[in-house]
């Protein structure tokens, strides 16, 4: 059986479609077997990684894509950076709690909301964004 029949059985795709260079780059580097197959794999997991990464951005159903790094804590100086930082360490997904941002318009709960999202799938979390009309009557 040859090698691009064992990683489609494998399901190695992201490994197959870079092998050519991954083993040109071996060679020009003078990688042992060790090192080749960490070069490998690491490929492997890494294609892996941003595939499922996409998935999940696409079915969490983000308006945009927006990341904490990119939030103007200038532009909003009320926000705690500290709580911010805390729920980017995603314990509140760990733990099972919910994450409500409340406000009116135009602070940046949504910019907040899709960044802990995108934070979330990185982690391999799946995600889902909604949005709360509410009016006072």
């Amino acid at each position: 059986m040859a090698l691009e029949q064992r990683l489609n059985r494998l399901k190695m795709e992201h490994l197959q479609a870079s092998l050519g260079s991954l083993c040109e780059h071996a060679s020009k580097q003078d990688l042992n077997y060790r090192e080749f197959l960490e070069q490998a794999l690491v490929q492997e997991w890494g294609g892996r990684h941003q595939k499922g990464l996409e998935s999940r951005l696409k079915q969490a159903r983000l308006p945009w894509i927006k990341t904490l790094e990119q939030f103007d804590f200038s532009f909003q100086p009320s926000i705690d950076h500290k709580i911010v930082r805390d729920l980017a360490g995603l314990g509140f997904v760990e733990r099972g709690e919910n994450v409500v941002l409340l406000g009116p318009p135009g602070v940046g709960k949504t910019h907040l909301a899709v960044a802990l999202a995108v934070k979330a799938a990185e982690a391999g979390h799946r995600v889902l964004f909604m949005t709360l009309g509410w009016s006072a009557r």
